[in-house]
């Protein structure tokens, strides 16, 4: 009876559970933790959300069952945001479903339509449901690069050709996580025309849609190519976008044949979320792009500070085009060491805990993530820690200057 159950059995041990009880030590110790490891948003959610939240509540009605699909003012929400800013239509009844954030939906559309042994592409690193939903559904994960680029797209044919089943699937998530890489318009033409030919659904997470920084192009959806809608679903969440990570409102939205698959398995396992939060996030899709514009500002700014600052402490860190993350590979006097071990070392020496990047999947294991989930101030306070530990003559002449605003 000691036995793991089968499912869990086929998890491996999550990276963050060696991370979290150093930490909880440290702090029982009086130690200031500057956490940059979780992509847990620390800015406000924003006043007229909360607002009619706290009206809508006052409603004894809305305290009933929801509907696990999501209230159609919600997805008629969604669905006009997609026409907006994609310039996509989308049938608010038969091609949105409203998930428990983003995280939720893609675990259960994995359930929905896996069999045992079911072959799945996933970029290796990634964010860990992308593979672990199927794990969990009796899947098989076939790595992939993470980068979109021609190597994608030859290791795309070469896994579909030596697969056995052939492939049921391929996860795309651009603006990466942890990565921070984009995709084009381009690539997305490529992969669609690749997949429809082949028979291979796509499920692309657009988690990061408006966290964009300097003259990029907004990322554009897999869904504004043509044909994408017979194989294609995106995934979106309000969690970084509106700054409502614990109210837990995402999106599925596309090909009819999945999202009602995903819709009957929801239609078993949950009534949705309270309804006061679901109108309250229609409120937001269907309000001003100021407070996007100003979670892109507070969010690009952070990310300059820790570039300039990180580089002067000796840590040269890639300036990502967009997420609310740096991949940063690990200083070269500690690449030995690997992602874990190093970063249970900075919270042990320098009070700064990161994300390790094996926790991603192997090919992640030269890095960790850094969220920019802390003020100006607290960032330029993990540099000097850092500096402490990398010595104070290190990385001269490695810093990229930046205009940071003051």
């Amino acid at each position: 009876m000691s036995e793991d159950f089968h499912r869990i059995r086929r998890l491996p041990p999550y990276v963050f559970e060696h991370i979290n009880p150093i930490k909880a030590k440290a702090r029982a110790e009086g130690v200031d933790i500057i956490d940059l490891g979780m992509g847990n948003p620390d800015l406000p959610t924003p006043d007229h959300i909360v607002a009619k939240l706290q009206e809508t509540v006052l409603n004894p009605r809305t305290h009933r069952y929801s509907t696990s699909k999501g209230i159609p003012g919600l997805r008629k929400a969604q669905a006009s945001y997609y026409g907006r800013r994609f310039g996509v239509k989308l049938n608010p009844d038969t091609q949105v479903v409203a998930t428990l954030g983003s995280k939720e939906g893609f675990a259960n559309m994995a359930q929905a339509i896996t069999a045992p042994g079911d072959v799945v592409l996933v970029p290796n690193p990634t964010y860990p449901i992308h593979s672990f939903g199927f794990i969990m559904s009796g899947g098989v994960v076939r790595s992939m690069p993470a980068e979109p680029n021609e190597d994608f797209l030859r290791s795309l044919d070469r896994a579909v050709r030596h697969s056995i089943p052939k492939p049921i699937a391929l996860i795309l998530n651009y603006p990466a996580n942890p990565t921070a890489y984009t995709a084009d318009l381009d690539f997305y033409g490529e992969v669609v025309r690749y997949c429809r030919e082949q028979g291979i659904f796509i499920l692309s997470d657009l988690a990061y849609a408006e966290i964009y920084f300097d003259d990029a192009e907004p990322p554009p959806s897999i869904l504004q190519i043509p044909g994408a809608m017979d194989i294609a679903v995106e995934f979106t969440s309000m969690s970084k976008t509106y700054s409502m990570p614990g109210w837990r409102v995402g999106f599925a939205v596309g090909n009819e044949r999945l999202i009602a698959a995903l819709a009957r398995v929801k239609s078993y396992l949950d009534y949705g979320a309270f309804t006061p939060i679901q109108v309250a996030a229609a409120t937001a899709l269907n309000g001003s792009d100021e407070v996007i514009e100003e979670v892109r500002r507070i969010y690009r700014h952070r990310r300059d500070v820790m570039v300039e600052s990180f580089g002067r402490a000796g840590w040269t860190i890639p300036l990502p085009k967009a997420t609310m993350f740096a991949w940063a590979p690990i200083p070269d006097q500690y690449a030995h060491m690997g992602s874990l071990e190093f970063a249970k070392l900075l919270v042990k020496e320098t009070g700064v805990a990161v994300a390790p990047g094996v926790g991603f999947g192997e090919y992640g294991d030269q890095y960790v993530r850094l969220a920019f989930v802390e003020n100006e101030q607290r960032i330029r306070q993990a540099a000097r820690n850092i500096k402490k530990l990398l010595g104070s003559k290190a990385g001269q002449g490695n810093v990229v200057p930046l205009a940071v605003n003051k």
